[in-house]
């Protein structure tokens, strides 16, 4: 081999080791400082819940009044079990799904939950309380006017995997990835009636993802180099489980309104981004920008899904609109500031 080539061939390859062995050194960095007892062992515990999701379910606004609702129970309903080499006894999901839905309940600040799941040691509790108290005239129990049933009815490992990789000269580089899918069910049960009145379905996905580097190559005679390195991320199926309780609780809400079951102390959901995201029904807009405008102001509809202006008299913190139909197709709109008292007039078509 010519001399020049040699030696800038060596170069090239002396190149590509420096660099895989320097991102193999940060990924042992990485690995290392993930056990270092500075960081590891000695970590406080988490309590602030870091997800958009939570956010949101925090940042409703206030119910017109909070409805008392009771949790009989919020069981694991897949039958999935760890896949080996884990246990066989080790479930896919967490087994205290029915703690989670509570909190997120409490946290939206829409319900008051009752102790269900542990009745009997409250009963027990009062008989206590009730065997040193002479008079005996304890309270009577919280009743609930709503029954939360449900669980988590789906779990569905490697829906979707995969992953890419090189090899050149002994050095390779590899990643992985898989994907798996939790699904939770929520349904509200009137307790006069028995009548489900209300019922909910959400999924989320768990990553995984896996990067494995190494190096297996003579470098010199009789000079052999092999090192190996790499990492796997697992999100935890308990925060997933989370997310997806506390998206099935703002769904619930904001279906519930939708179906006018409760609404909210401003009656301001039509105009609220949380309500927005999350609602399936989503505002009909038509050819006049006029009538758009002034529809996303009002929390009642004012044209139908025919496209027709409904007369009325519509009011919101600011305005008050007065629609009359004056025939001939056409309708008029009245709106007046409530704070200067101002009104202008209108003349539109009542079909649009």
């Amino acid at each position: 081999m010519n001399p020049v080539r040699r030696s800038l061939t060596q170069a090239y390859l002396t190149a590509i080791i420096i660099t895989v062995l320097s991102l193999l050194s940060s990924g042992c960095a990485t690995t290392w400082g993930v056990f270092d007892s500075d960081h590891g062992a000695k970590k406080r515990a988490e309590w602030k819940i870091n997800s958009q999701t939570h956010s949101d379910l925090a940042s409703l606004p206030l119910p017109a009044g909070k409805i008392p609702i009771s949790v009989y129970s919020f069981r694991d309903q897949t039958g999935q079990y760890k896949p080996s080499p884990s246990s066989t006894f080790s479930t896919a999901v967490t087994q205290g799904a029915a703690s989670i839905l509570i909190k997120a309940l409490w946290d939206s600040n829409w319900f008051t939950p009752l102790e269900r799941e542990g009745l009997q040691n409250v009963l027990t509790e009062r008989k206590i309380m009730r065997s040193g108290n002479n008079k005996g005239n304890l309270p009577q129990l919280a009743t609930a006017n709503l029954i939360i049933e449900g669980g988590i009815v789906g779990y569905d490992t490697n829906i979707k995997t995969g992953g890419d990789g090189a090899k050149y000269f002994g050095i390779s580089v590899s990643e992985t990835y898989r994907v798996d899918q939790v699904t939770v069910t929520l349904r509200a049960v009137d307790t006069f009636s028995g009548e489900v009145i209300n019922a909910v379905t959400t999924t989320k996905t768990i990553y995984s993802k896996g990067l494995q580097g190494g190096v297996f190559r003579f470098i010199k005679f009789k000079r052999l180099l092999e090192m190996e390195a790499g990492y796997t991320t697992n999100e935890p199926s308990q925060l997933a489980v989370l997310d997806a309780v506390e998206t099935a609780v703002i769904r619930l809400i904001v279906t519930g309104i939708e179906k006018r079951h409760w609404t909210t102390a401003n009656n301001d959901e039509a105009s609220n981004p949380i309500f927005i995201a999350y609602s399936t029904v989503k505002p009909l807009t038509t050819r006049d920008p006029f009538i758009n405008k002034l529809s996303s102001l009002l929390s009642t509809p004012i044209v139908d899904k025919k496209g027709r202006i409904i007369p009325g008299r519509y009011e919101s913190s600011e305005f008050i609109v007065q629609i009359v139909n004056i025939g001939g197709g056409k309708a008029s709109i009245t709106t007046t500031d409530k704070l200067s008292g101002a009104s202008e007039e209108f003349t539109v078509s009542s079909v649009l």
